[in-house]
């Protein structure tokens, strides 16, 4: 649970700092690609149990902190009710006593693993032994470098930028032409934005699957093979239908967060829950894929026209949204390029 909630808020976080944000966008294309490869649910949950130390970590240190926080409450109360006695400067000595005891158990913690009972108790015996040790501070530093090498960060920042450039050959044509239409007069605007719509719609019924198909893949022509995933849907059109339906449905909402600007410092929160809306849409992309590489012969054709009849309106809904957004979002037209279900929160800020 800790890992998993660290996963979220780190890939949030990540998602809207400029260059940072296609680590996130790797990752989640990640998720598909290894669920894909797998056809295992389990398998897109990458990362959890290194998360898992970030978490217990996170969660220890702002435990074993509140004593010093309520030290420095006291200390702020006594300067307010006298500035230069004798108690104000008793308290400023044990609140940054406190604090520094606090950072040194924090530290010690974090270097036993950083799980949360290591923050229950500080081992000082432990941590005696640890500073005689002549080769204590090059383990540390040898499993400091495991640890981040593990965390494959250029593996992800890679296949966010494959997945990104990717949606955006594919998106670009069709925002562009919806772009040009709030630019011109009424009649023109009417027939461009209804050529811009169809070819967005077209887009937008593949796009997911192809950003999987890259994922599984590694490789970028991949997300320009549209026959491979027609293919693999004639195999599995009702996984492929369940997949674009969650898909589209949990990206909607997130158009109505852009209609007010969210101050700076909040601007993880909805990228939170952005991350937790399109985490489940990559997992069920990934089996939808998964389910047809495992399946020989195509369906029957009541099955292929029934998910065929059902990703049409759900495509079509998520167009006019799309094309809507302009006149909603705080951003303005800029919102074409904000494709919440195949880019990062703010793709801007990754240019």
């Amino acid at each position: 649970m800790f890992g998993f909630a660290a996963v979220m808020v780190l890939v949030a976080v990540c998602s809207v700092i400029p260059a940072l944000n296609l680590l996130s966008l790797g990752y989640l294309l990640h998720v598909s690609g290894a669920v894909a490869r797998s056809g295992k649910w389990r398998d897109g949950f990458i990362g959890v149990r290194k998360a898992s130390v970030i978490g217990s970590a996170a969660a220890g240190a702002w435990v074993v902190m509140w004593p010093a926080r309520i030290a420095s409450e006291f200390w702020r109360d006594a300067e307010t009710i006298a500035a230069d006695s004798h108690v104000v400067m008793i308290w400023k000595a044990g609140t940054l006593m406190l604090f520094a005891l606090t950072l040194i158990h924090i530290v010690w913690a974090c270097l036993r693993g950083g799980r949360w009972w290591h923050f229950l108790w500080p081992a000082p015996l432990k941590l005696h032994h640890w500073l005689k040790s002549a080769d204590s501070f090059s383990q540390v530093n040898q499993a400091l470098h495991t640890y981040v090498l593990g965390l494959r960060l250029p593996f992800y920042f890679w296949l966010g930028v494959r997945g990104f450039a990717g949606a955006l050959a594919w998106l670009g044509v069709p925002a562009g032409i919806l772009f040009t239409a709030t630019r011109m007069p009424p009649g023109g605007a009417l027939a461009l934005s209804l050529f811009g719509g169809l070819l967005l719609l077209f887009v937008v019924i593949h796009l997911p699957f192809l950003q999987a198909h890259l994922a599984e893949t590694q490789r970028f022509q991949a997300i320009f093979d549209i026959r491979e995933v027609r293919r693999r849907f004639l195999r599995a059109p009702i996984a492929f239908c369940m997949a674009f339906f969650i898909t589209v449905l949990l990206a909607v909402p997130l158009y109505l967060l852009k209609i007010e600007l969210t101050p700076r410092e909040l601007s993880w929160l909805p990228a939170l829950l952005f991350v937790i809306c399109i985490f489940p849409a990559r997992l069920l992309t990934g089996w939808a894929i998964s389910r047809a590489q495992r399946r020989e012969a195509p369906q029957h054709g009541f099955w292929r026209w029934t998910a065929r009849l059902g990703i049409f309106p759900m495509a079509l809904a998520y167009v006019i949204v799309v094309y809507a957004a302009p006149y909603l979002s705080w951003n303005g037209v800029w919102s074409l390029l904000e494709q919440h279900a195949f880019l990062v929160p703010a793709p801007l800020l990754a240019l």
